[in-house]
């Protein structure tokens, strides 16, 4: 056939570096299993790898690892007139959002997980864990946070009896904090705490049996830790979300301890 003998016998030969990326690749996959190559890219990246997104992708296909699916696009909400109807955040602490997730220990016992984010800034603000969360629970929680963090101008959620609760209503106003309710079995109208309790569940929740309580509480406080300073988001061009609150110059309003307690 013409081909020479060396051709035909080539067997290529990785460099040291590139047996070396390779095995961080896989070692990234093994400890980020649903991440895909591009946020396995910034990780390298962020640990000082030179290395761009192809590159990661052809070792990426070629160790068989895997790639996400593509998500479906989803249609905007729209008045007739041509606006949006939901709210942009435009600035850290403009608006918030909160929600439950509801999980089981391998005993079968149901828990709750109330989860707190900043829309603009993609920061996860707290996640509690308990066997029971109420009223008065998205009440201390909303304290703490306004006391350490300052309080935002909105506050996003759906209309679980946890925050329409009048007690809720009426504190919230009081603080100066303007509700955002979205309309009844609409949860994409809360797009960023529904995509932020994807991950959780995606991440971590579908993939840990949880043997009790208190487990749930660690490893949750490990994943929000992992989110927030070292978890790179897309929306953020690949960064983790905790930096970017940091950079950003702080515009929310803060209330003292007496103004906000009396409040209550």
């Amino acid at each position: 056939m013409g081909v020479p003998l060396s051709t035909y016998c080539y067997q290529p030969r990785l460099s040291s570096e590139e047996e070396e990326l390779t095995g961080r690749i896989n070692k990234l996959a093994v400890d980020y299993g649903r991440y895909g190559y591009r946020r396995i890219t910034a990780l390298l990246q962020m640990e000082g790898w030179k290395v761009n997104h192809k590159r990661v992708e052809r070792i990426w296909r070629s160790e068989g690892l895997k790639v996400p699916q593509r998500q479906p696009k989803r249609r905007r909400l729209w008045f007739n007139d041509g606006s949006c109807i939901r709210l942009r955040p435009e600035y850290p602490d403009h608006v918030w959002s909160y929600d439950f997730v509801q999980h089981y220990t391998h005993d079968g016992r149901k828990f709750r997980i109330l989860t707190i984010l900043d829309e603009y800034t993609r920061q996860s603000l707290a996640i509690d864990v308990e066997r029971r969360l109420n009223r008065e629970s998205v009440l201390d929680r909303l304290t703490d946070l306004f006391i350490r963090r300052g309080v935002p101008e909105y506050i996003r959620s759906d209309n679980g009896s946890e925050f329409t609760a009048k007690v809720v209503r009426r504190w919230l106003t009081a603080v100066g904090v303007k509700t955002l309710y979205i309309t009844p079995g609409s949860p994409w109208e809360n797009g960023y705490i529904e995509s932020f309790n994807g991950k959780l569940r995606d991440e971590l929740l579908n993939r840990e049996i949880f043997d009790t309580l208190l487990e749930a509480k660690i490893l949750i406080k490990r994943w929000r830790d992992e989110y927030n300073h070292i978890r790179p988001h897309s929306s953020l061009g690949y960064r983790p979300p905790a930096p970017e609150a940091m950079m950003t110059t702080e515009i929310g309003k803060n209330l003292t301890k007496s103004e906000i307690f009396s409040a209550i």
